[in-house]
């Protein structure tokens, strides 16, 4: 997952390119762009090939494409996207409905911006990508931050409270779970670093509030900032619980993109579990 910049997202028509070989597929995600993101203009392509020459021949502000189409793999057509697209860097969203296994064996190409898993329904495909082309203007939410650099914590903190998000930061694993076990609500997230001060990592985090505490994704989302290119470290972390990850250096729209998207999810689950 990229953290490379973004083009810039203030163009009143962005374009966005949808690559999936179903046209019942294309056509209903289409259909709720056109409600999520009216300004939008949307290019349909049933293959990679129809899709690499849309690429070559105009601006794209977004792809979206399944792993598994007709003629190719979708991380082929992302690769294709960064080393012969001529314009500036854009996001790479993959979807397909074995993203799990694919994160927790790290075997996504790191041409993809982003995944999305085809089971959370094409409703939530639409938001998320509305996250990417049109963040919201307002957004609400109580993260817990677990961080132990001063300097980063202040940057990322400020990324987010811009963004109307709620901050509550700890600077370790034992002073994080001393919150959680505080008798107050829940945060709606947490986001935490991996190696921290004190005896306990975000690994332990995680392994602690999804085996010990039995709080799982749907109930409090967990997204990991890992510095850590190893696809193995990163599967770990997956497999412990993390919702997601982000790169490290930070890139403020992947990151408030992703705590956006997690947060819907997370509310979606609770009410439909209420």
């Amino acid at each position: 997952m990229s953290a490379l910049a973004f083009l810039p997202m203030d163009l009143q028509h962005p374009h966005l390119v949808v690559v999936d070989g179903s046209k019942l597929v294309r056509k209903v995600l289409v259909g709720l762009m056109a409600k999520t993101l009216p300004d939008a203009v949307v290019t349909e392509c049933g293959s990679g090939e129809q899709a690499k020459a849309v690429l070559m021949s105009q601006p794209v502000h977004l792809l979206v494409t399944a792993l598994v189409l007709p003629d190719m793999d979708g991380d082929e057509l992302a690769r294709f996207a960064r080393e012969h697209s001529t314009q500036s860097y854009f996001p790479v969203i993959a979807v397909s409905a074995d993203v799990q296994s694919r994160l927790e064996q790290r075997s996504l190409s790191p041409h993809v911006t982003d995944y999305f898993d085809k089971t959370w329904g094409m409703d939530a495909l639409a938001e998320f990508v509305k996250g990417y082309l049109a963040p919201d203007e307002e957004a609400s939410g109580e993260v817990l931050y677990v961080e132990d650099s001063k300097v980063v914590a202040a940057a990322t903190t400020r990324m987010m409270k811009k963004h109307g998000l709620g901050v509550r930061h700890a600077v370790s694993v034992e002073d994080a779970l001393a919150l959680l076990d505080a008798g107050e609500a829940l945060p709606d997230i947490i986001l935490s670093d991996v190696y921290l001060k004190g005896d306990l990592t975000g690994m332990d985090l995680l392994r602690i509030v999804r085996a010990e505490r039995g709080l799982g994704k749907e109930r409090l989302p967990i997204v990991v900032m890992t510095g850590d290119a190893d696809p193995a470290n990163q599967s770990q972390l997956i497999q412990l619980g993390a919702n997601d990850l982000v790169q490290k250096p930070i890139e403020e729209r992947l990151l408030v993109t992703k705590l956006l998207f997690q947060l819907r999810m997370g509310r979606r689950n609770r009410q439909r579990g209420a």
